[in-house]
């Protein structure tokens, strides 16, 4: 007997979700039977229905089952190979390949909590892959489940990029409330290990800004000459969520320079700190060296030793010391004071 192929949360040929779109109507759901029939049925059709489907990449059947069905540019697949990098959506073979960076579904602040959505968007199709559970994507999903209505692939593509940009909003105001927790400790005067946790949440914040700010040149290129099967509208309804995406982006470097700022104030605390207890450790040296000058002297066992007989030479040596100690404070502070 053979054990069953894991499917990750998918069917056998990868697909986690399909739908099918049709002009002024709510998607109804596919599987990948139904998905294969419209295909053949609606491929030479003009009625401006469209297909999504998404797909889970962690299943080894997802990649095989779209090159053997769909006539995907090879760019798309060339990106599933490049691993994580920076966002970008180019423009081959009359479709748009995107390739969008987002958190995990329960990110953490983690900034191993960050994955890929590769997609390939044409006229009448969209083709989404992840190979883990992404945020943004799950609310697009989510959005088209309770009957929200879209016209076109790109209006899809917009959507997730707005709620890509919701969900780095999301994170911004969950780092300022932590940075406001963290600073209030600060002016408390509670540093303890606070500096940590700022250095931890700048490198997620760093990462988040390098992965998922949009490449500006792909993306000026496709705002400047979009593909003719774009509409004006959807053209414009893009540059308007890349713009919206930018003002997140700016948050997060705003967000970096707070956090810049009170690392470098606690790193002064903290230098402040170690002069102050340096100071007094020099202090206590300072003033305990006649002391300890005369203890050796006095405590050598050899023959000599002045005032061995006579009866008030404790006194005479305790003076002795009390004296180079007001002198050796006086040498300390006053010296300190001018």
């Amino acid at each position: 007997m053979t054990s069953p192929q894991p499917t990750y949360g998918s069917d056998p040929t990868g697909l986690i979700c399909g739908f099918a779109f049709s002009p002024g109507m709510v998607a109804h759901a596919l599987d990948s039977e139904e998905a294969l029939a419209w295909m053949r049925e609606k491929r030479d059709a003009s009625d401006g229905a469209f297909m999504w489907l998404h797909c889970n990449l962690s299943n080894a059947a997802t990649e095989r089952w779209l090159q053997q069905n769909f006539s995907l540019s090879p760019l798309f697949f060339e990106s599933l190979r490049e691993g994580t990098r920076s966002s970008r959506i180019d423009y081959a073979d009359d479709n748009l390949i995107a390739v969008l960076n987002d958190v995990l579904y329960d990110f953490s602040f983690d900034a191993s909590h960050i994955s890929t959505l590769w997609m390939s968007v044409g006229p009448r199709l969209l083709i989404s892959t992840r190979s883990k559970p992404l945020r943004s994507v799950d609310k697009l999903r989510a959005s088209v489940k309770t009957g929200e209505r879209f016209h076109s692939t790109v209006e899809l593509l917009v959507h997730l990029l707005r709620d890509q940009g919701d969900v780095l909003m999301e994170i911004v105001r969950r780092s300022i409330a932590q940075v406001d927790e963290i600073e209030d400790k600060l002016l408390a005067g509670k540093v303890e290990q606070r500096r940590a946790n700022l250095g931890q949440l700048r490198r997620v914040l760093v990462r988040l800004q390098r992965l998922l700010a949009p490449e500006p040149a792909a993306l000026f290129r496709l705002l400047h000459k979009p593909p003719d099967w774009i509409a004006e509208n959807d053209v414009q309804e893009l540059r308007q969520s890349t713009e919206e995406f930018s003002v997140a982006i700016n948050d997060i470097a705003t967000l970096q320079e707070r956090i810049k700022l009170l690392q470098e104030e606690i790193a002064a605390q903290v230098a402040e700190q170690n002069n102050r207890s340096l100071y007094v450790l020099t202090i206590v040296t300072v003033l305990a060296l006649p002391i300890n000058i005369l203890a050796g002297l006095f405590g050598m066992n050899v023959g000599g030793v002045p005032l061995a007989q006579d009866p008030f030479g404790f006194w005479i040596v305790v003076a002795m010391v009390a004296t180079f100690t007001l002198v050796a404070a006086w040498l300390v502070f006053f010296r300190r004071r001018e």
